[in-house]
């Protein structure tokens, strides 16, 4: 399974999680792929509203461009939406985080799946 695919499995099934908890919830078509689609998810409830990247990794490190994140955030803030970065490695399930929990590590935003463990919340906890 190519990355691409991966990635459009991981946002259909976290779209599932989000749907079978009450919120309504639409995937963004074009994501990552054309300009000023800078989320992959957007999802609400009356106690929020919520734009979200969505990543998934198979390493113990996941890297994610600064401009990729910057773009994000600035689409979230345009919207009135509050960012979350979803990512779920392998055999560890979803963590939630606020893009400033990410690591800088030059080039790139980083997530480990250490910090995710220590900082990330599960949905539960991220969405009450």
């Amino acid at each position: 399974m190519g990355n691409k695919e991966k990635g459009a499995n991981a946002e259909r099934e976290l779209y599932g999680i989000f749907v079978e908890n009450g919120f309504r919830a639409v995937r963004v078509a074009g994501s990552g792929m054309m300009e000023n689609t800078s989320c992959d998810l957007l999802a609400g409830k009356t106690n929020g509203k919520y734009a979200v990247e969505c990543k998934a990794s198979k390493n113990p490190n996941k890297y994610i461009t600064k401009e990729q994140i910057n773009d994000f955030v600035i689409f979230s803030e345009i919207f009135g939406l509050r960012p979350v970065v979803a990512i779920k490695f392998n055999r560890q399930g979803w963590f939630f985080l606020d893009p400033c929990q990410l690591v800088d590590s030059g080039k790139h935003w980083c997530i480990s799946l250490k910090d995710a463990q220590e900082k990330g919340k599960r949905f539960s906890q991220y969405f009450q």
